[in-house]
């Protein structure tokens, strides 16, 4: 068996509830508040609703909440649903810098899923979060942000694997058996980008986080059953990383194991679009604030941002609300005629808006030299040309919601409200459980009514 594998299932398996520092279970904590939360609003969209009809056609008679819902269906579908519920609108939460890994898409479907059959724990969920979470993070900084340079969607590869470790922390699968669940998980990763550059199908974009979750319950289970995958998924030829990345940093794998704390990195989303456009979003919206200047105003919008944003997000096309969200030209030019922070704002068919399509192609992306550098992948610099003839320039290297600059309970509170509007007076009862959730001793509770 890989002593790569073996060495970061050993790690899955024995992390313990008391090895968590309490900075890093408040963490978790809310981006479990948060995942949910998108999860409750990724419920109320009617390409959701298709996948939450094929659910419960299937999945009938089960154990597991489809969130927002009251369907209750068996948990790999509950797994696939949530998954792709928490990503159905670019609201679901990250790491920060950037390795492919979304935690509240992958990890936490999978997770809820399986707790409510088994009854677990709040402790038990929050340990297999952030054992989930500690070595899925390494695994996307080992890809290197390669496998979307090849037209992977590196959640569909990464969280494989993460809600695996989820779902075989929660069924007690043992460092072998874990083992055994990466191998089988690798053959089940997947999640092409070619809706970004046909510029239409963005829908599966959602699809892709619920199969990492789906597919992380089934090698689990498979693996629990004495199913085998290859022992050197890994680092063998024809690998995960062999297939999905050049160059991997494989001593990533086990940098800071057990000692730095990967989970201290996740990034909340502000904004309902890709994690690339938060920086000059927030750019933008703090100069429209200032200023008092809208779409009608702007003659032109120079950004310099990162290499990512050029290659796969400088989108002056779009035919669908998925590519604007991807686009940051129409998320910039979205966020000039309207509220960024309003899901609305994006959901109301911005593409269609004359105004919002005439200003997408009047943002010119460059890029960001400082974005290469360590730790300031998301920097931006930008440059408004006014019709009255002003400039005005704004830098920055974060937003709210990031490590950096990290939202308090409160605006998790917010947030989740805003998000859950559609549960009535359920809403304020469920973010009270998910408050206390170390305190829950049966995570059924969480969904009761």
């Amino acid at each position: 068996m890989s002593s790569l594998s073996l060495t970061l299932a050993q790690f899955a398996v024995d992390l313990r509830y008391e090895d968590i520092p309490e900075s890093i279970v408040a963490v978790t904590r809310n981006a479990l508040i948060d995942s949910v939360g998108v999860m409750v609003f990724g419920s109320t969209l009617p390409w959701s609703q298709i996948v939450i009809d094929y659910a419960t056609a299937y999945g009938a008679a089960g154990t597991s909440t489809i969130m927002g819902t009251q369907a209750k269906v068996a948990t790999p579908f509950a797994a696939l649903a949530n998954g792709t519920l928490a990503h159905a609108f670019e609201m679901d939460n990250l790491r920060q810098p950037s390795a492919g890994v979304h935690h509240g898409s992958t990890i936490a479907p999978a997770l809820l899923a399986m707790a409510e059959e088994r009854g677990s724990s709040g402790r038990e969920v929050i340990t297999a979060f952030v054992a989930a979470s500690e070595v899925m993070s390494r695994i996307g900084l080992a890809a290197d942000n390669t496998a979307e340079k090849l037209g992977f969607h590196s959640p569909g590869l990464t969280g494989t694997f993460g809600s695996a470790i989820a779902a075989g922390r929660l069924i007690g699968l043992s460092a072998e058996q874990m083992a055994q669940a990466f191998g089988i998980a690798g053959s089940l990763c997947s999640g092409l980008l070619a809706f970004s550059k046909a510029g239409n199908g963005g829908m599966v974009k959602r699809l892709h986080t619920g199969r990492a979750s789906e597919g992380g319950v089934l090698a689990a289970r498979l693996a629990a059953g004495g199913f085998q995958g290859p022992s050197v998924v890994f680092e063998g030829k024809f690998g995960f990383f062999e297939a999905f990345t050049r160059s991997p940093k494989m001593e990533a794998l086990f940098a800071g194991l057990g000692e730095t704390w990967e989970t201290a990195r996740i990034c909340t989303k502000r904004y309902p679009c890709h994690i690339t456009a938060h920086t000059p979003v927030r750019a933008l919206d703090e100069l429209k604030t200032a200023h008092g200047f809208g779409g009608d105003d702007i003659a032109e919008i120079h950004v310099a941002s990162s290499e990512k944003v050029l290659s796969h997000h400088n989108l002056t096309k779009a035919s669908d609300i998925t590519t604007v969200q991807y686009s940051l030209p129409f998320c910039l030019a979205t966020t000039a005629y309207r509220d960024p922070g309003d899901p609305n704002s994006f959901l109301n068919n911005p593409h269609e808006d004359a105004g919002i399509v005439a200003l997408a192609q009047k943002v010119h992306v460059t890029l960001n030299e400082e974005s290469l550098q360590p730790g300031f992948a998301w920097a931006t610099r930008m440059r408004i040309v006014l019709k009255d003839g002003r400039e005005l320039s704004n830098a920055r290297r974060d937003f709210r919601g990031a490590p950096s600059d990290p939202m308090s309970d409160e605006e998790f509170d917010q947030k989740f409200l805003a998000t859950t509007g559609s549960l009535g007076e359920r809403a304020p009862a469920l973010l009270s459980r998910l408050r206390r959730l170390e305190q829950l001793t049966d995570l059924r509770e969480l969904c009761a009514a």
